[in-house]
């Protein structure tokens, strides 16, 4: 082996140093690209599905979107009353602090 030789070796490590890292990257990009194909394909079946319910009327798609609506504005009650029990309990916590500095 000449120093010719060596030279060469060692300035091939660095390069497939880069080669590997491209591999992998390529291969955790791949990997990602699959998990998200997965997700779309198991989303393309829950579509399908439902069209098909509601193209054969298992699914009154008028009552669907109503039942939509109620859930919506029950949940944006459900939350309003979270903010004002949160702010009850803020004021709650306030006064037993300053009862606790007063004693």
């Amino acid at each position: 082996m000449t120093s010719s030789d060596a030279a060469d070796g060692a300035g091939a490590l660095p390069e497939l140093d880069r080669l590997e890292h491209a591999v992998r990257k390529l291969l955790v990009e791949h990997d990602a690209l699959r998990s998200r194909v997965r997700a779309t394909d198991d989303r393309v079946r829950e579509l399908e599905l439902a069209l098909r319910n509601v193209s054969a009327g298992e699914i009154d798609p008028v009552a669907l979107a109503e039942r939509t609506r109620e859930l919506e504005a029950e949940n944006s009650e459900l939350l309003d009353r979270l903010g004002r029990a949160r702010d009850s309990v803020q004021r709650i916590l306030a006064r037993m602090r300053f009862t606790e500095e007063e004693t």
